[in-house]
């Protein structure tokens, strides 16, 4: 059987390392830490009241679709392995003056809110949906399960025709596409929150993606019961099941080819690029592979995992690519119930334009107040807070800091962060309180622990200290993002939220399923049919790869 390396147990390595088990590989996970998951953790905390259990990264739940589409790839389903809940309301918008929005998901339900708030903006949000439904459905078909490696014919045929519609949907940016469709400043918020969970601003996003609107206000957004945690668990569980090794505590500090000190990309002799042939880890152990996939931070695989000369994306790539926001957030255990709060709760300042100027300007500082997001998975999960307590993951966007991620600093437990990781947790426990209406809020928590963009940097090896990866602005989307090849190593592919499409869970689901079109040399775009996968994975069990690992 051919050999796989999959660095990284994250949500993208897992999935991949599944699917190239399914393929016919040897597979072998090597984390460098001590759980697998990645940014999707989990912490817990035990107190006299009982135990706290803390999603610390993904909270939304959404393109329900592509996680059974995955499932389905390994021979299971969603509904065998998840117990998924419907929230209602979805999100809960609070703002400084105007009072709360509950926002609920529906075209019905979504338009009545928004012509209660804005007369025509229900008729406006219409359009606008049927536009992002649209653009969804071009986007999954063409953009995303695809490795860009050749325009199928069937794709132009389809995209020429709307090639006008498509060059606004790239030029218009987000905001300029919410500002024509409403006036209300909490409306076009509602719109655009979403390029912050793109790891840009809506100034920055293009128009194309309005297309996360129909997800939320239309699609609906859902929860696994027992959290975050619980997915992943059900994703190692179905990687293991297809005969994934999973090494943890394994750090990999090198990618070994077979030419690694030539100085040179090609071998002149036999007219052929370098090859991996495995990892080095920290112990100095050398893991042979026929293939390696690294789904850890693309700016650290490239610059500190290869050599210069291999390196596709070196630091000057780096240099002229645009961080996605760095990340403060908070786990918190509160004593008492929030019945002011819901599952997921969005405070937006009034002024964005200061509020990102803050983030991502020349001179940025942690943003006074901030536009903060806050998610309290005890209003649907009891299993996560004892019982009278509520649990909050607080995120406060900040600037991806510099280099290493140390200017904002790290958290800490019990207020032990740096100063200004603990500061901009004070600020938005005191903008809860207020704009709320919980005064006593900062006297019942009974957990805290920090968490700030140096911890990003240490733990994830993220570039910047970033807490998504690269922002999906015009020049890093689709195409024009990190691709999941290396052009001067055979072999070494890329997966995660730093490749290619993107971030977000189903992205990194997405990539998985990317690098095995890849390693077949699989020109097209849309979902692989899984009837075809399984039985192709049914031919292999048990016997070499074959033509089913393909040439890389």
């Amino acid at each position: 059987m051919r050999r796989a390396i999959v660095i990284g147990g994250g949500v993208a390595g897992l999935s991949t390392a599944g699917l190239l088990a399914r393929e016919g590989y040897a597979v072998t996970v090597l984390e460098r830490g001590h759980t697998t998951g990645g940014r999707a953790g989990s912490w817990a905390s035990s107190t006299e009241a009982g135990d706290f259990r803390f999603d610390t990264g993904p909270s939304w739940y959404l393109m329900p679709e592509v996680f059974e589409h995955w499932f389905a790839m390994m021979g299971s389903s969603v509904g065998e392995r998840l117990d998924l809940v419907d929230l209602d309301p979805a999100y809960r918008v609070f703002s400084p003056a105007a009072g709360a929005l509950e926002v609920r998901s529906g075209r019905h339900e979504a338009t009545e809110l928004f012509e209660s708030v804005e007369p025509g903006a229900g008729r406006a949000l219409g359009a606008y949906l049927d536009s992002a439904g649209s653009t969804y459905v071009m986007a999954r078909e063409s953009f995303l399960y695809t490795t860009f490696s050749r325009i199928p014919l069937r794709t132009l045929r389809a995209l020429l025709p709307r090639l006008p519609e498509l060059v606004r949907l790239l030029t218009e940016s987000l905001h300029d596409r919410v500002a024509r469709t409403v006036r209300d400043t909490r409306l076009r918020q509602v719109l655009g929150y979403p390029a912050v969970f793109l790891a840009a601003t809506p100034r920055t996003t293009p128009s194309m993606y309005h297309l996360m609107s129909s997800m939320d206000l239309e699609d609906g957004v859902r929860y696994p019961m027992g959290g975050f945690a619980r997915l992943v668990e059900a994703i190692e569980e179905v990687v293991r099941e297809a005969g994934v090794e999973i090494r943890l505590g394994a750090e990999v500090t090198e990618i070994v080819t077979d030419r690694p000190s030539s100085g040179r990309v090609l071998d002149a002799a036999r007219g052929r690029r370098a090859r991996a042939t495995g990892v080095r880890l920290a112990d100095g152990e050398l893991v042979p592979a026929d293939v390696v996939v690294s789904t850890a931070d693309l700016h650290h695989t490239e610059t500190r995992l290869l050599p210069e000369h291999l390196q596709t994306y070196g630091q000057r790539y780096w240099d002229r690519r645009t961080s996605g926001p760095g990340a403060v957030l908070a786990l918190l255990g509160v004593r008492g119930e929030l019945p002011e709060l819901v599952h997921h709760n969005l405070f937006f300042t009034a002024d964005w334009d200061a509020n990102f100027e803050a983030v991502f300007g020349p001179q940025p500082v942690v943003p006074r107040p901030a536009s903060t997001y806050v998610c309290m998975p005890s209003a649907t999960d009891p299993s996560v807070a004892p019982a009278g307590h509520e649990n909050l993951f607080v995120l406060v966007p900040v600037s991806p800091d510099a280099v290493d991620g140390t200017s904002v600093g790290a958290g800490g437990i019990d207020g032990a962060g740096d100063p200004a990781v603990e500061r901009a947790v004070d600020d938005a426990i005191a903008q809860m309180a207020d704009w709320a209406g919980v005064p006593d809020l900062a006297e019942r928590v009974v957990v805290r622990r920090t968490i700030g963009p140096a911890d990003f940097a240490r733990d994830y090896h993220a570039w910047r200290g970033n807490a998504l990866g690269p922002g999906h602005t015009l020049w890093q989307s689709a195409f024009l993002r990190g691709q999941n090849t290396s052009r001067r190593v055979e072999n070494l592919l890329y997966a995660g939220a730093t490749t290619a499409p993107g971030v977000g869970l189903p992205m990194c689901l997405i990539s998985a399923e990317n690098v095995i079109k890849r390693l077949r040399g699989d020109h097209s775009d849309g979902p692989m049919d899984p009837v075809a996968f399984g039985a192709a994975a049914r031919g292999c069990q048990g016997g070499p790869a074959g033509a089913a690992g393909g040439a890389a």
